[in-house]
């Protein structure tokens, strides 16, 4: 001990207790003389008790003075520094007195607060004074002083103090000094634990927010783990205590117990022991926001790495496991945030795999944020372990592509995607080799096209998602190329149609475009209003294809708008890019040169993507090309689906095949298995690549000759693809090889097969050798029994060998009549239709022929097929016959004939390929015996109503296209009627059975549910109420015809009427007035006619007809007030009405009418039942029929008093027709021939105008507007011209016009019946007053045409009825003037449907 340190202290101290008033220099240097000296001092240390109390005492006397003068006025000291420095020394004083206190204990409260406030400023490590407080700091620690504060009862300074540690203590500080820190703390603790104090330390625990942990976290957790003995009471207790009744809980931490639960776990689970189980309490609660934090909580601790909690707490982890199926929502997607960190910590063992297993059970949960959530964690998994993942979860993941939610399938979409970029990349880097299920994702996606709910899944948005989304950016187009391939091996036919339609919208905004950057040049170089309307139709085409039509078409003509032409010049640039790499280059260029705050930018930017090849091009081509040359993979499978992907892509972008003809070639020439394929790719991309045909030509013909039918079809495509004007001599070569071939009998279905191909695509090289055809099916095929065997092959399709050869001959005729250019034919048809008739009524071409009924079956399909297939051009020559007996087959025998013949008709009538009426088979098939066909129907019924409905309305809106009330499927009830009127097995004459008119009218009753039934038409019932009005005005207008084909089926026609518009009426639950129905209906005229003699009233009573409904009682017939508002979906009905048993059509016979150049011909009829359930045959009776067209046309020649043409000049005009061909039966869509008469020809707008003259009150019914005179020309060669304003239709051709006038009268009624130019045919009743007139025209009280009517009627663009006028004189059966055509051909053609004819 130094003696002169002690006389130091002791003078100081002295001098410090005299002193009163010092100044603070002098104090300030007194006070660190006396520190410095007091840290010489060392406490005693000698062993001897004598010795040590001796110089323990004389210690004290020195320091007394001090301590004195310490506590009486320096430790009051407002001077920062000075209590700095009185710190010091009496913490030195601590020191060296301890462990006694040199202080007595009403001092030491402030000494400990100094000392506190002291340490408050050691956050403030660029202090001059840092170090003396870090002295102190270590002084206190080392002398263990401050437990003396729980002996003064200075609990509220420990809690001070504890907090003033947790507040300064800092990540830049020494560990020396947190040790300092922590020493004192846990001195404090292991003396004397308290809550309070523990509080202060949890709090501290829990407080930190996301990052790296902060320097006071660290010190509680050490101090957790130094202390846990000694807090484990407390800290149990308070967690029970949360756990058990939180709500008892007074402590603010009890918000927070849940984070404390995972923080202690984490540094000192051995606290926790007792407290982990207790949690299960919190999972079973009633309260769902302690089941949501315990289910956090407890995912979390799953999830800590090595601490195996699922196993240590198993049976917490099974209960965790049940809250996946939570009754909460919150709950359940709570449990599904907290999987993705179990399993990647976790990723093997028996906890994990049923962790799986309940997200896969999410993934089919019922809500859909469940569903969301179990989405993005088993994509986040999957992107975690691409290799171990399991392939069940990705392909349960990659379903809810198809969820029912569009936020769950959105979500889907964009996780999935992130999925399937990682695993490309995976793949690219070798790290994994093509796998089925990944692959399966962009098949899924593809799926999304079929999404009607959702305008993002359209193709105009998907076009985006394959062309910048679904492979990563920086993938080559290598590795693409081998995804895609691998892709189309798992496509289904519905993905291949996906995938074309993107490709092929893609393709015709790009051919729009170009279109749109022609007519823009030419505009810059001579403008015009004409010009300037294509530019707009162009600008309306081209927005239909972005996602928002009308913002893009006011993006248009804003760019329009812009005189910058190097715009223009990038966009035409990327539509003539063919190279992926290129386009690229160039659109990252042009948007970096219009720059970002380009008012267009955004619109710019999709509209590039739009124009360039992102999606494939020429590289990709020549990838697949080198894929099939090298067979790298040889997989069968693999190379098929190169095949079919380059047929898909170059069928839609065959201009990327430039520069790869020649390896194609070589392909073809080596390559067997996949030939077929790579000649239909020759065949489509042809005229757009340079392949000579006599190169290629040996292997065609091959092809052609020896090859099968798909293939034949195929070669002479590639052969007219690649022929140029010079080179058709092929055809004629290929044309003689083959008849010889057929003599020959080698392999004739392929021979038939060319043939009919080559009719398609060259009319007169088959021309010149179509009788030796024709004469060689006929006699060697047609005329052949079943017996006989004719180069016989292989049967797969349930017929025999002669069978199929009759097929196959059928269709060779046939499509000679459909070429594919709109080539004229010049052949004459009517043997081929004679031939159908035939066939369609006995399975044979010719009487007999034996063959067996499977065999017979066949033919009749192939027949009705073929009718269908001749409907698409040569409708105006199909006749009322071959129509009826093409529609029965939905009644024939065979059930695979109905079948097929209902899946055609449906395909072909979605197609808009045939006309409306063929839907009546289906209305004749839902009272089939099989319920899967009864089904089918009903199914294709709805669906035809549907989209015809919603499509006539559209059409009628339009003011380009116009409308017509023949649009609607309503409509086809017209034929029907007819079909039915014509039936044998209709009820006898005066029948008052019920439940047989029943029976009998179910097909009809069926046709009128489904066109009333707001279900059908998703609830739009407006189109219902447009359909309930049409059909009234339908049957009114029946009901004042008569049968044109037998005038003694005209009672019939009314009494299906009376039924029908009784039906109608009964289905009318919300009152819609009949009043308000249309007065315009079109009749056709090959089946209707004027009513020669009175209006027929119908036998039955309201109440039979009541009692024929009641008997029907179908369950589909619905109160309309149920139904749902327009444009609100409604739940559709799938029961059906009851299965009429042993009902039987039978079509009558028809009584052929024709005109002939030497006047009346007699003709033979033909008499035959045909019944639902069997076919019977009649023996052909030749009776002659009556000259019905020869005598109304002789009698109104008579009327008008007009000079006759000679019967040469008739011949001449007549054979002058659309198709160069002499067919002069009556057919649903011309009538015209019949009743023909030779009067003048002036253009027919006059003729109407001048004809007729009638007095009508207009009608708001189907007012379109019309405008301009225009031609439309048909695929048969007729050009007809139409003016729109008067809605007036001229034929162009070389045969007569004809104008008829009749007048009819049946008591209050009046009719004036005008047949014009166009052979339509009108009925007006209810007028004031007609006046008739024959020759020249009357003069009237107001004159008016049926078509200036109609142009009157034509104004509205819905089909909404309209109150009768005041004033006018009511009808029979309604309000307002009927006009009734009778001619359909002609309101077929003021559709202005794109359908062939």
């Amino acid at each position: 001990m130094a003696e002169s340190a002690l006389q130091l202290v002791s003078e100081i101290g002295s001098q410090l207790g005299r002193q009163t008033r010092t100044s603070k220099d002098s104090l300030l240097k007194s006070l660190k003389q006396v520190a410095n000296a007091l840290s010489e001092i060392e406490q005693p240390s000698s062993r001897e008790a004598a010795k040590k109390l001796e110089a323990t005492k004389k210690l004290e006397v020195a320091i007394k003075p001090l301590s004195k003068a310490i506590v009486q006025s320096l430790l009051q000291h407002k001077d920062k520094e000075v209590r700095l420095l009185v710190a010091i020394c009496i913490s030195e004083i601590f020191r060296v007195m301890a462990p006694e206190p040199p202080f007595e204990d009403k001092y030491l409260r402030d000494i400990f607060k100094l000392f506190a406030g002291t340490f408050s400023e050691l956050a403030d490590t660029a202090s001059p004074f840092f170090s003396r407080r870090v002295k102190i700091l270590e002084t206190v620690a080392q002398c263990k002083c401050c437990v003396i504060m729980l002996d003064i009862d200075c609990n509220d300074l420990v809690l001070e103090m504890f907090n003033i540690f947790f507040s300064v203590v800092r990540e830049n500080h020494q560990q020396s000094l947190i040790n300092h820190i922590m020493s004192i703390m846990t001195h404090i603790l292991n003396e004397e634990a308290s809550q309070t104090v523990l509080d202060v330390i949890m709090r501290n625990l829990v407080k930190e927010g996301k990052g790296e942990p902060s320097a006071s976290y660290k010190l509680a957790v050490s101090i957790i783990q130094n202390c846990g003995e000694k807090i484990e009471p407390y800290v149990c207790g308070f967690l029970t205590a949360c756990i058990l009744d939180r709500d008892a809980v007074e402590n603010e931490l009890k918000e927070f117990y849940h984070e404390i639960i995972f923080e202690l776990f984490q540094c000192a689970p051995q606290l926790l022991l007792a407290i982990i189980p207790n949690l299960t309490h919190e999972l079973l609660t009633d309260q769902v926001d302690v089941r949501i934090k315990a289910v956090n909580l407890i995912g979390k601790l799953l999830a800590l790495p090595k601490q195996h909690v699922a196993q240590d707490y198993h049976d917490l982890f099974v209960e965790f496991l049940k809250r996946f199926s939570d009754k909460s929502v919150e709950v359940r997607v709570s449990a599904l945030q907290c999987v993705k960190a179990f399993y990647m910590a976790n990723p093997s063992g028996s906890e994990s795999h049923e962790v799986l297993t309940a997200i896969e059970d999410r993934l089919l949960d019922f809500d859909d944020r469940v569903r969301t959530q179990a989405v993005i964690v088993a994509c986040d998994l999957a992107q975690s372990n691409l290799k171990f993942v399991s392939p069940k979860l990705i392909s349960q993941a990659t379903e809810r592509l198809r969820d029912k939610k569009v936020s769950v399938r959105k979500k889907a979409l964009h996780k999935l995607v992130e999925v399937y970029q990682n695993y490309c990349n995976k793949c690219s880097e070798g790290h994994m080799t093509i796998s089925d299920h990944f692959e399966q994702i962009p098949c899924k996606i593809l799926m999304l096209c079929y999404d009607k709910d959702c305008k993002e899944f359209r193709s105009q948005n998907m076009e985006l998602v394959l062309a910048e989304d679904l492979f990563p950016v920086l993938l080559s187009v290598e590795e693409r190329t081998r995804h895609w391939i691998h892709l189309f091996s798992l496509f289904t036919p519905l993905h291949v149609k996906a995938f074309c339609s993107i490709l092929s919208q893609k393709r015709r905004l790009q051919k729009e475009l170009q279109i749109y950057l022609a007519l823009r040049k030419k505009d810059k170089e001579n403008s015009s209003e004409e010009i300037q309307n294509r530019i707009k139709a162009s600008i309306m085409k081209m927005a239909t294809f972005f996602p928002d039509p009308s913002k893009a078409e006011d993006s248009f003509h804003k760019l329009n708008q812009m005189k910058d032409n190097n715009t223009f010049k990038t966009l035409a640039s990327l539509l003539d890019e063919l190279k992926v790499r290129d386009a690229q280059t160039t659109r990252d260029k042009f948007l970096k040169t219009i720059g970002g705050r380009h008012p267009q930018y955004e619109f710019l930017c999709s509209l590039s993507s739009k124009c360039s090849c992102n999606i494939f091009g020429s590289e990709h081509i020549q990838c697949i090309l080198d894929h099939l040359s090298s067979n790298r993979s040889g997989n069968k499978l693999l190379e098929a689906s190169s095949a079919n992907l380059l047929l898909a892509i170059i069928s839609i972008y065959p201009s990327l095949l430039r520069g790869s003809e020649v390896q194609l070639q070589m392909l073809i020439e080596k390559n067997n298995q996949i030939s077929d394929k790579l000649i239909e790719v020759l065949a489509k991309a042809g005229p757009h690549i340079s392949v000579k045909l006599r190169d290629i030509y040996p292997i065609l013909e091959r092809v052609c000759l020896e090859g099968s039918r798909m293939q034949a079809k195929i070669a002479v495509a590639a052969i007219a693809a690649l022929a140029g004007v010079s080179e058709q001599f092929f055809f004629s070569e290929l044309c003689k090889e083959l008849v010889d071939s057929l003599h020959s009998r080698r392999n004739i279905p392929t021979v038939l097969q060319s043939l009919s191909c080559i009719a398609q695509y060259s009319v007169s090289t088959f021309e010149a050798q179509y009788g030796e055809i024709s004469s060689y099916i006929n006699e060697k095929i047609f005329q052949v029994d079943a017996s006989d065997d004719l180069n016989s092959f292989n049967d797969t399709s349930g017929c025999s060998n002669s069978c199929k050869l009759k097929i196959y001959g059928l269709k060779t005729l046939v499509k000679s009549f459909l070429p594919h250019r709109a080539t004229h034919v010049r052949r004459q048809i009517n043997e081929v239709l004679d031939i159908l008739s035939k066939m369609l009524q006995k399975g044979v071409a010719f009487d007999g022929i034996i063959s067996c009924e499977r065999d017979k079956a066949h033919i009749r399909l192939a027949a009705a097929k073929s009718a269908l297939q001749l409907s698409k051009r040569w409708d105006l020559h199909i006749s009322p016959e071959i129509f009826c007996f093409t529609i029965l087959m939905a009644k024939d025998s065979s059930f695979f004939v109905r079948r097929l013949f209902l899946d055609k008709t449906h395909k072909l009538l979605k197609e808009h390929a045939i006309p409306s009426r063929y839907a009546c088979a289906f209305a004749l098939a839902t009272s089939d015996r099989l319920k899967d066909l009864q089904d089918n129907a009903f199914k294709y019924m709805a669906e035809f109503i549907k989209e015809y409905s919603r499509e006539a309305r559209i059409r009628q809106a339009s003011a380009v296209q116009g409308g017509s009330i023949t649009d609607y499927p309503a409509y086809i009830v017209v034929f029907l009627i007819y079909l039915l009127a014509h039936d044998t097995g209709f009820p006898y004459e005066n029948c008052h059975d019920e439940e047989l008119y029943a029976q009998f009218c179910s097909p009809l009753f069926h046709l009128l549910e489904a066109l009333v039934s707001g279900t059908v038409v998703d609830g739009d019932m407006d189109l219902v109420n447009d359909a309930r009005l049409l059909l009234l005005s339908i049957f009114r207008a029946i009901k004042k015809a008569e049968d044109v084909v037998d005038a003694q089926n005209t009672p019939r026609l009314h009494i299906l009427a009376n039924i029908g518009f009784s039906f109608v009426t009964a289905l009318n639950h919300n009152g819609v007035s009949s009043s308000h129905a249309p007065a315009l209906i079109l009749l056709p005229s090959s089946l209707y006619r004027a009513n020669s003699g009175c209006l027929t009233r119908s036998s039955f009573d309201d109440c039979f007809l009541e009692k024929i409904i009641h008997r029907f009682k179908s369950p589909i017939s619905l109160p309309v007030s149920s139904l749902p508002k327009r444009g609100r979906k409604c739940q559709v009905d799938d029961t059906q009405s009851e299965i009429i048993k042993n009902n039987t059509l039978k079509l009558a016979h028809d009584k052929q009418r024709d005109l002939s150049t030497t006047g009346t011909e007699t003709q033979k009829n033909v008499s035959q039942c045909v019944s639902v359930g069997h076919r019977r045959k009649r023996a052909i009776s030749s009776t002659a029929s009556d000259s019905v067209g020869l005598r109304e046309c002789s009698t109104i020649n008579h009327q008008h008093g007009a000079s006759k043409k000679s019967e040469k000049n008739l011949e001449k005009e007549v054979l002058s027709s659309s198709c160069d061909s002499v067919t002069l039966r009556p057919s649903l869509a011309e009538s015209h021939l019949s009743i023909q008469i030779l009067e003048r020809k002036a253009p027919i707008k006059e003729n109407l105008r001048d004809s007729s003259s009638i007095i009508a009150e207009p009608s708001n019914y189907l007012r379109a507007k019309l405008k301009d005179p225009c031609n439309i020309t048909y695929d048969s060669g007729e050009v007809e011209v139409l003016c729109l304003e008067t809605e007036s239709c001229e034929t162009t051709s070389n045969g007569p016009l004809v104008e008829r006038e009749v007048v009819l009268s049946d008591e209050s009624n009046t009719f004036q019946l005008q047949c014009g130019d166009s052979g339509e045919l009108f009925f007006n009743s209810g007028l004031k007053k007609a006046v008739h007139s024959i020759g020249d025209v009357a003069t009237q009280q107001q004159k008016v045409s049926p078509f200036e009517e109609c142009r009157k009627f034509s104004d509205r663009t819905t089909l909404l009825p309209a109150k009768a006028k005041k004033g006018q004189k009511a009808s029979l059966d309604t309000s307002a003037s009927e006009v009734i055509n009778l001619n359909e051909n002609a309101v077929a053609k003021r559709t202005r449907r794109q359908k062939k004819i």
